[in-house]
């Protein structure tokens, strides 16, 4: 099994760095390896003792298999928690549920990073402005979305309406009935 990427291993170190009751959630769970699949890659990580992640030791035993959908990418556009619902989490239970809670809560402090950069009150302000900018684009791709699935729906209707589709639907039940009436009327008859 291959182990994450360094420069991920890294990256995720860090940020269990800023988060002292992400490590010691893990703790327990020092020498549990786990997997991670998003198809087509795959890669294993270790628990350390104390709290961080490292490469799995040659046939050290999976005990917990994190599976994300092909579209995480995609998925990702829309945060976190969409990520997450996606995911499927199999394994020991205590160890998943402890993974579970830390990739759900944990979040990377850049501010922080960035203040040893530029200074705190500098730092506070990209990153505000970062959060707005990021907020603004997820605003206009969710008007694009909502634009695209009118178009589609009253411009050029490619796709049918809840309301049309509840209509044919409630007629397929009626006509449904009526056939069945008229058959029991056709049993008395003949």
């Amino acid at each position: 099994m291959l182990p994450l990427p360094a420069p991920i291993q890294a990256a995720i170190n860090h940020v269990l760095g800023q988060a002292a009751w992400a490590r010691e959630k893990l703790m327990p769970f020092a020498g549990h390896a786990a997997q991670i699949k998003l198809p087509p890659f795959e890669a294993a990580f270790l628990i350390t003792p104390d709290g961080s992640i490292a490469a799995p030791e040659a046939g050290a035993e999976l005990e917990v298999a994190i599976s994300l959908p092909a579209t995480t990418p995609l998925l990702a556009l829309q945060g976190k928690d969409a990520v997450m619902r996606a995911a499927r989490i199999e394994g020991s239970a205590e160890f998943a549920q402890a993974l579970g809670f830390v990739i759900r809560n944990l979040r990377w402090d850049a501010e922080e990073d960035l203040s040893r950069l530029v200074g705190d009150v500098a730092a506070h302000r990209i990153v505000k402005g970062g959060k707005e900018f990021a907020a603004w684009q997820q605003q206009a791709a969710q008007n694009f979305a909502a634009n695209l699935a009118e178009y589609f729906t009253e411009e050029q209707p490619l796709i049918a309406k809840q309301a049309d589709i509840a209509a044919f639907s409630a007629d397929i039940d009626r006509l449904r009935d009526d056939v069945a009436r008229l058959e029991k009327r056709l049993q008395l008859i003949g």
